[in-house]
């Protein structure tokens, strides 16, 4: 197989070059504080809280009873929240 041909005008390639620094550098050391896990986990058991309650005791307490299919509402989303804090979780 043939060689390829070298020039004497080619620069050799030097480890000195101006690109970016290759060492890697760590972002976020200190995790996630431990209020954010209390309330993320908080909104979770809260929500499922709110929803056995109102199968439990629905029908026997007024204001519980006439906010109806708003409970669902309610009970749902802070559970969706609390799940959604867990994207911010490290």
């Amino acid at each position: 197989m043939p060689k390829a041909k070298v020039t004497k005008d080619a620069t050799p390639v030097t480890s000195t070059s101006t690109g970016a620094s290759r060492t890697p550098v760590k972002v976020n050391t200190g995790g996630t504080p431990t209020w954010y896990k209390v309330i993320m986990f908080g909104l979770m058991i809260l929500g499922l809280a709110w929803l056995i309650f109102y199968y439990i005791a629905g029908d026997q307490i007024m204001w519980l009873a006439q906010l109806g299919p708003w409970n669902y509402a309610i009970g749902f989303a802070g559970m969706i929240l609390g799940l959604l804090m867990t994207m911010g979780w490290r």
